[in-house]
């Protein structure tokens, strides 16, 4: 192709240059658009019937569009050379612009298809029920490399120098390279170690008090992963610090369907005492402590009647005989009630012990597991059970423990100088 145009400038080869000029840029401009108009009317159109994951992400609308975007400075380095009457000066400068360009505009191609990958990552990780492993911090160390790729092979083609003595250059700067990124490659080890051993995942519900941080995973980048707590704050942790420090996933919690509840009731030890025969009589009447009474009394008459052979009258005692405590039948009842509760997982650790006495009582703990992880779910159900035992205390004669406020012991006082007064 031959920009000279004889008939209209033969006697200013300035101007012959100038509209040689002009018309490389109006072909590249026209070129830019047939192209664009091709690709998004064209393969924009086709790539939306396809169901291949690849051919989605090479056929993104964004790449589409960038790759026209290349057209111009292609046509550029390709034609300016047959523009007539141009210094060859002028023409080295503008192919290295145009090659620089067309480098930037490759650069930008290839990460617009790390963009499409990590978007049709997303969303195939949407369709299923397990959060997908996130490849966030991938693609932006894959962008960070071919920025650093470009950026050398931009310079080398305006300086019009081999990109290899700019590599060699680098050797030098190794330490500085290497202070530079100190973070971004602590960061990628990290992330790397992270999603090879599925330590962490975007939806993980995770705690890191040193940090502040206690809710669901909402993003994890190269350098930073988002951790969204439960009153909605933001906290932000550097991703190197979740190998160097510990973190607690709750991911098992959830994949296991179950959620632990372990709370202690604290009864008064002054409470505690046996069973009398018309207390056994007053709680058979409770059904799902029924089998566990004639049960026990069948294993108690049988034991005292042994002791009645080795003791002889000695037996008669009480202090002698094997009898029920009120605490021992209150824990069998809480074990019975917990097994036949809907909300508790049957199939999970489900006990219910009497701990070490303290100054602050007797404590019973309950250990199990509701049916269901959710948050509002668990308390629900944890609220109900506790909600029910400290209202059935007194049918097995016990007693909640607590502190003496402030109107207990002014009622003391009024009791002892009414007590006082009478005397």
């Amino acid at each position: 192709m031959n920009f000279d145009i004889p008939w209209l400038f033969e006697q200013d080869p300035g101007v012959q240059a100038l509209a040689g000029v002009v018309a490389m840029c109006a072909l590249a401009y026209v070129a830019r658009a047939l192209v664009h108009l091709l690709l998004q009317q064209g393969f924009g159109r086709w790539a939306q019937g396809l169901q291949g994951r690849w051919a989605r992400v090479m056929l993104h609308r964004t790449v589409l569009r960038r790759l026209s975007q290349i057209v111009p400075s292609l046509v550029i380095q390709t034609t300016v050379g047959l523009v007539p009457h141009l210094p060859g000066a002028a023409v080295s400068i503008i192919r290295n612009v145009a090659v620089a360009v067309t480098v930037l505009h490759v650069v930008r191609i290839l990460m617009a298809l790390l963009d499409a990958v990590q978007e049709d990552h997303e969303r195939a990780g949407e369709a299923v029920t397990a959060p997908a492993r996130s490849i966030k911090s991938h693609i932006q160390l894959g962008k960070l490399v071919l920025m650093l790729i470009g950026s050398l092979v931009i310079i080398a083609a305006l300086i019009d120098r081999s990109p290899l003595i700019l590599l060699s250059g680098l050797g030098a700067m190794s330490a500085v390279l290497l202070l530079v990124f100190k973070d971004t490659l602590l960061s990628f080890t990290a992330g790397l170690q992270l999603a090879s051993n599925d330590m962490l995942r975007v939806g993980d519900w995770i705690e890191m008090p040193q940090l502040g941080a206690d809710g669901d995973v909402i993003d994890i980048a190269l350098h930073t992963v988002k951790v969204q707590n439960w009153d909605k704050t933001i906290t932000t942790i550097p991703t190197w610090r979740l190998m160097s420090e510990s973190f607690r996933n709750w991911r098992g919690m959830s994949e296991a369907g179950g959620r632990r509840i372990m709370r202690t009731i604290r009864l008064d030890a002054a409470s505690v005492h046996f069973l009398e025969p018309k207390d056994i009589d007053r709680l058979r009447h409770i059904a799902i402590l029924r089998p566990y009474l004639e049960r026990k009394l069948q294993e108690v008459q049988g034991t005292n009647a042994e002791l009645g052979r080795k003791l002889g009258d000695l037996a008669k005692d009480p202090a002698n005989q094997r009898r029920l405590t009120n605490l021992g039948t209150l824990r069998a009842y809480i074990d019975a009630y917990l097994r036949q509760h809907p909300g508790i997982h049957q199939d999970m650790t489900l006990m219910v012990r009497a701990m070490e006495p303290s100054p602050q009582g007797v404590p019973m703990q309950i250990y199990c597991f509701t049916a269901s992880t959710a948050w509002v779910v668990h308390e629900g159900v944890q609220s109900d059970i506790f909600d029910h035992l400290l209202a059935i205390l007194p049918e097995f004669g016990l007693r909640l423990f607590q502190e003496p406020t402030g109107h207990d012991i002014a009622d003391g006082v009024r009791s002892g100088l009414a007590l006082a007064a009478r005397d």
